[in-house]
């Protein structure tokens, strides 16, 4: 697999647990729980879409 494409999947990961928190967030009964796993997620997602975009400035136009 080249490094792009092992880049877009470690992205894919983190994007669905990024959702799998939310919604793990959203189940807590307890409010500084889902707030902490709420947080996490938010990290998670931005750090893909970090990656996601470094991918995009890497690829080859041709």
């Amino acid at each position: 697999m080249s490094t792009s494409g092992e880049s877009r999947g470690r992205s894919r990961q983190m994007r669905a647990k990024a959702e799998e928190l939310n919604a793990a967030a959203e189940r807590s009964t307890d409010a500084e729980e889902s707030r902490r796993l709420r947080d996490k997620a938010r990290r998670l997602q931005e750090q893909s879409e970090m990656e996601g975009r470094m991918d995009d400035r890497g690829m080859d136009p041709m």
